[in-house]
């Protein structure tokens, strides 16, 4: 039995579920789509979304998820450079984008003001989310606007493919790196043995059972979401998909529904931890039994609080769209070794190596090199040299620099991409940001590197102060320079009402870098 759906407080049944996605996969199939092909959606999180990537995974292709964010120029790149055959969009994302061409990609829009995921005012035993079916051709319902056919009227007129599922190949995410265009990540097809470890792997990492409750809040054009989205429907869980994340209405949903499994990111912990005692109190959270949070590092103070809250149910894990989850970290190692990334997930290889490949000891930081073999080899598309860079003896690194502790648990110092350079000497601007968020009045910072035309580079720091606090550049300077080498200290020190962040939480360094540099015939 597959899984079952609820969205916008309806339920859509396995069966019905799995209708959809059947029907999916026939458009596709008359598309053209095969094995090693590329399906680009732009789509907000709706069960059809979700029944599309499972339908393209069926069919042994690539479903690439684009960010609904981008603007025209970025989504052009990404249609081009992915070799997407298909492309289905939301009306509204489309209409927006009135420049953007579609030349040489089959295009479906999916309709503004159609059902999307729900059931109402649809026939009995029909797949919720679609319209009746209907006798026309598969381009009936076309969008006015776009001129484009519409992506669930297509589907309803299909019949549901009957061809039994290939070997799937997993999402083609881009990676979003600090400088230059992003890379698509392309996967070889996954042997047996690589699918089910990596099953193993979500069961592991994400706390997957088959009687589970779960949501998602979080884009699913992310990977980490997505691939909880993915595992939970291979798994046959109820799943409950968000559009967006309200923390209130979180602790709505596991209090009405028992819901037993989550995946949050550290931002939304920390909106959790604002609502008013009275809010939070309000609500039974006892049937929660697994809390993943992947991506973007957990401060430990904001694991604590939560940890205190909910109970053990918190976990985190690192991991990446190319190299897939390596470590996991649980409560009761968080609480005792806080700032960790965890141990190594069974059968994953990890090694700290210097810049000429030797191995470090323990408590020195140098490059993390990884072999996570549950997950099929990628190639970057169009940039075969990058990925060749990232190997040495099997293992592959990312860029990011850590060590390991005398227990084994892996501390990240920093992504070397981050890292600064300046009069010669390395700066990891992520400890500096750990001391800084100690600092009262300070919400959040992000610490990086400028021109400097004695240095190379010299540090600045955006700070974004708590309402009514008094902060400023030199109470910053005060705070750090007993804590931190005077050489770790930032030189510039400017305040922002919010920092930009991307819908991960992560906070989007590029948009506060390159106002620095532009202009510069160099990036660092």
């Amino acid at each position: 039995m597959g899984s079952a759906i609820v969205f916008r407080g309806e339920r859509i049944a396995p069966e019905v579920f799995d209708d959809t996605i059947s029907r999916a996969a026939a458009v596709l199939q008359a598309a053209g789509i095969a094995a090693g092909d590329v399906v680009a959606l732009m789509m907000r999180n709706r069960p059809d979304t979700l029944a599309l990537m499972l339908a393209v995974r069926r069919l042994g292709a690539q479903w690439c998820p684009v960010n609904w964010h981008f603007k025209t120029e970025e989504v052009a790149y990404i249609l081009g450079d992915s070799g997407a055959k298909v492309f289905v969009i939301d009306g509204d994302l489309l209409a927006a984008m009135p420049e953007l061409s579609l030349a040489g990609v089959q295009a479906w829009v999916v309709p503004q003001g159609t059902p999307q995921g729900t059931s109402r005012g649809l026939p009995q035993g029909l797949p919720q989310g679609l319209p009746p079916a209907s006798p026309a051709s598969p381009t009936a319902g076309a969008d006015d606007a776009a001129g484009l056919p519409s992506w669930t009227a297509a589907c309803a007129a299909a019949a549901p493919s009957q061809d039994p599922p290939l070997a799937p190949r997993g999402a083609m995410f881009y990676t979003s790196g600090t400088t230059g265009r992003p890379k698509g990540i392309r996967r070889a097809p996954a042997t047996p043995e690589q699918a089910a470890r990596g099953l193993a792997v979500l069961r592991h990492v994400l706390g997957f059972q088959a009687d589970m409750k779960a949501l998602v809040s979080a884009p699913m054009y992310h990977s980490a979401p997505n691939s909880f989205a993915i595992g939970a429907a291979q798994e046959g869980a109820e799943l409950f998909i968000e559009e967006r994340f309200d923390a209130e209405r979180t602790l709505q949903l596991i209090a009405q529904h028992r819901l037993t499994h989550a995946y949050l990111v550290p931002t939304m912990y920390v909106r959790l931890l604002r609502l008013p005692a009275e809010v939070r109190e309000r609500h039974d959270l006892a049937s929660m039994r697994f809390v993943s949070s992947t991506g973007s590092p957990c401060p430990p103070d904001v694991k604590r609080a939560m940890i205190a809250w909910w109970g053990p149910v918190i976990y985190e894990a690192y991991g990446s769209s190319e190299l897939g989850y390596m470590t996991r970290l649980s409560s009761t190692e968080a609480l005792r070794k806080p700032g960790s990334a965890g141990m190594p997930l069974p059968g994953v290889q990890l090694a700290i190596l210097d810049d000429d490949g030797k191995a470090l000891p323990q408590g020195q930081a140098g490059n993390i090199y990884v072999d996570q073999p549950a997950y099929a080899d990628f190639s970057y598309i169009g940039n075969d040299a990058a990925r060749l860079r990232m190997e040495r003896n099997g293992l592959k690194t990312l860029g990011d620099v850590g060590y390991l502790d005398e227990d084994g648990f892996l501390f990240i110092v920093d992504r070397a991409a981050d890292m600064v350079i300046s009069g010669g000497v390395n700066i990891y601007p992520a400890e500096i940001e750990a001391v800084l968020l100690g600092m009262p009045g300070v919400a959040d910072c992000a610490v990086f590197g400028i021109p400097d035309a004695e240095f190379g580079e010299s540090l600045l720091a955006a700070v974004q102060p708590e309402p009514g606090a008094v902060v400023n550049a030199d109470t910053v300077r005060a705070y750090l320079q007993p804590r931190l080498a005077d050489y770790k200290l930032p030189r510039q020190v400017t305040l922002l009402a919010q920092l930009p962040r991307e819908d991960t939480g992560k906070v989007f360094k590029r948009k506060l870098r390159e106002p620095y540099w532009a202009g510069q015939q160099r990036r660092i």
